[in-house]
């Protein structure tokens, strides 16, 4: 069943490792959180398993046999830890011969949430980078969040946003005030800047480079002023929201800001698909260092089905 023909679900990706348990932790608790289905899916990826593999046509067979019990099993244990968290919860399993990035995404619509485990970054390159390719990535369209291998759930904490003013980052926030009514939550908007200097750092005056502080924390205050006014309506108006404005590299902000937090929210301008996060990005370094859980807003995440 796709996106468009259900209701909104939590999708979560397993295959077995530490880092996936712990995703399937979160996307259990997110579903029951926001009162919606969750899918379990995982993707033999046989096209690869096959090519790798040397022999006869019968072994081939029987490999593929065993993959496929290997995945039914792996589902059905994923299964029966949320109904035995949760018993009430709406849970469904997929087994697909594709990639698990392929899976994810060809499952997802835009009222989802795709849930990934993650040692470091590994979990993100399967999504973004791995045998799919960079096109199939650029069409995400919900929000992906990426669990940690060691992660403890929290709640009614702390997440934490990054705002610069673009619209990957109203994305950002709208997710980030939707989720805390949620989990009841407090929202951290965290917008940084860095002062450039000119090409001889020694020939610059000190009240110019004041002037250069002052107007630079004059735009970060409008800016947070600016995305807050656009974004915040009568549903999260009444959440406790607070801004953290500094001088400081962007991702060193957000990790201090997020550290022990629920999440992290960053957004993802893309370029054509999420080229900013696989790219070098803030998002990108976020997601290397970060602890604790984290949500990237890819392009496509606003559109409607």
């Amino acid at each position: 069943m796709s996106g468009q023909e259900r209701p909104p679900t939590v999708i979560v990706g397993v295959d077995g490792t530490s880092a996936a348990q712990a995703a399937l932790a979160w996307a259990i608790e997110a579903a029951v959180e926001r009162d919606e289905r969750l899918r379990i899916v995982h993707g033999l990826g046989m096209s690869a398993v096959m090519g790798a593999l040397a022999g006869s046509g019968t072994e081939r067979h029987q490999a593929g046999e065993q993959a496929r019990e290997g995945g039914h099993a792996l589902l059905a244990a994923a299964a029966e830890e949320a109904r035995r968290v949760h018993p009430d919860l709406n849970v469904s399993t997929l087994l697909a011969m594709e990639d698990a990035p392929a899976v994810l995404l060809d499952e997802a619509g835009h009222r989802d949430m795709i849930v990934v485990g993650s040692r470091g970054l590994g979990a993100v390159r399967a999504i973004m980078l791995g045998s799919v390719g960079l096109r199939t990535s650029a069409h995400a369209p919900c929000p992906v969040i990426v669990v940690p291998e060691v992660s403890e759930r929290r709640r009614g904490g702390r997440i934490v946003v990054g705002v610069d003013g673009s619209a990957s980052s109203r994305r950002a926030l709208r997710f980030a005030l939707d989720h805390a009514l949620v989990t009841d939550a407090a929202v951290v908007v965290v917008n940084s800047w860095e002062v450039p200097l000119p090409q001889d750092p020694e020939s610059l005056a000190a009240d110019t480079h004041s002037l250069h502080e002052e107007m630079f924390d004059r735009q970060s205050e409008e800016v947070v002023a600016g995305v807050l006014a656009e974004v915040i309506d009568d549903r999260t108006e009444g959440l406790d929201i607070s801004a953290v404005r500094i001088q400081a590299d962007p991702v060193e902000s957000l990790l201090e800001a997020g550290e022990g937090a629920d999440m992290i929210v960053v957004g993802s301008r893309g370029r054509g698909g999420v080229s900013g996060l696989v790219m070098g990005s803030t998002s990108q370094g976020v997601l290397r260092r970060a602890t604790v859980p984290v949500a990237v807003l890819p392009p496509r995440a606003e559109e409607t089905d």
